[in-house]
């Protein structure tokens, strides 16, 4: 931090401290890396076991060690990356947790009030349902008003959504070992497609409102403005084209291919737009509050 101007130092983190004391600069100790390594060596460990054991007890973790780890992975980075926020890890674990669960119910009541079927009519409905259900645990956390930058609601967003997707990648995983007849391999290659796609869906859309709505809402509302209604209408669209847009390529490109070229643009698109609103919500951030200003 440079001497008496309170711009942030680009390789710190800052904790917003208590008012009245001083900012205390911590530097990145790439927890994401340490989690993400250390629950895939667990991973392997457990796939070995349950290979040599044929233990079906050991299958349960297997999954939840599968679908979470990434996840998880990708919240601590974002975390780490959160500058002035003033958001804590319990403020975030139940924002993963509590929030996840709440877009999960939500979106199991909504869905069945609309006739969803898997074609191009109905795949943005899919999309606006959930868009809608985790933007909702999004509020349900942070209704109190307690954090209300662009950055907190950017965290708080990918942890509601990445809590959502490993719910819901744990339910797809249980859901292919029922349908295959209890086959594991068919659950563990579930396990790990979705997983290691997770990052280009669910927690990145969340991640995109969220910011834009506590960037658009007053520190004692939340508030609903043509740009919230525009980021949720952008969401929902990459939503349903991470489902639909391999329908329309199959045709001249394959099944194959058209789904990694849809997933890839999607992905790429998700990402670059949450980087953008990441790079805003730094610049808000860039000049402390004058009692946390540097003396």
């Amino acid at each position: 931090m440079e001497d008496n101007s309170g711009i942030l130092n680009q390789k710190e983190i800052i904790d917003s401290p208590v008012k009245g004391k001083s900012s205390k600069p911590v530097t990145r100790r790439n927890t994401w890396l340490k989690v993400l390594i250390s629950a895939t060596v667990f991973y392997i460990l457990l796939l070995v076991a349950l290979m040599l054991t044929g233990n079906p007890n050991l299958f349960p973790s297997l999954v939840m060690v599968g679908n979470f780890t990434v996840p998880v992975a990708y919240v601590a980075f974002l975390y780490e990356r959160r500058y002035f926020s003033r958001l804590k890890m319990p403020t975030v674990s139940l924002a993963f947790l509590y929030g996840g669960l709440v877009s999960i119910i939500a979106t199991s009541f909504l869905g069945p009030l609309f006739n969803i079927r898997f074609d191009l009519g109905e795949v943005l409905a899919v999309g606006l349902i959930e868009e809608f259900a985790k933007i909702l645990g999004v509020l349900v956390i942070a209704r109190r008003r307690q954090y209300i930058s662009e950055m907190d609601g950017l965290i708080l967003g990918a942890a509601v959504g990445m809590g959502f997707a490993a719910l819901e990648s744990t339910g797809y995983a249980f859901t292919a070992f029922l349908i295959s007849s209890g086959s594991i391999s068919v659950a563990v290659e579930v396990t790990l497609l979705r997983g290691l796609l997770s990052p280009l869906g669910h927690g990145t859309w969340t991640a995109i409102l969220a910011s834009v709505l506590f960037r658009e809402s007053e520190k004692c509302c939340f508030r609903i403005n043509l740009r919230v209604i525009g980021a949720y209408l952008l969401v929902s669209i990459l939503h349903a084209m991470w489902n639909g847009l391999s329908l329309v390529l199959t045709p001249m490109i394959g099944l194959g291919l058209s789904v990694i070229t849809s997933w890839s643009v999607v992905g790429f698109i998700g990402l670059y737009v949450l980087w953008t609103r990441w790079r805003e919500a730094v610049r808000s951030q860039a000049v402390l509050p004058p009692e946390t200003e540097a003396k």
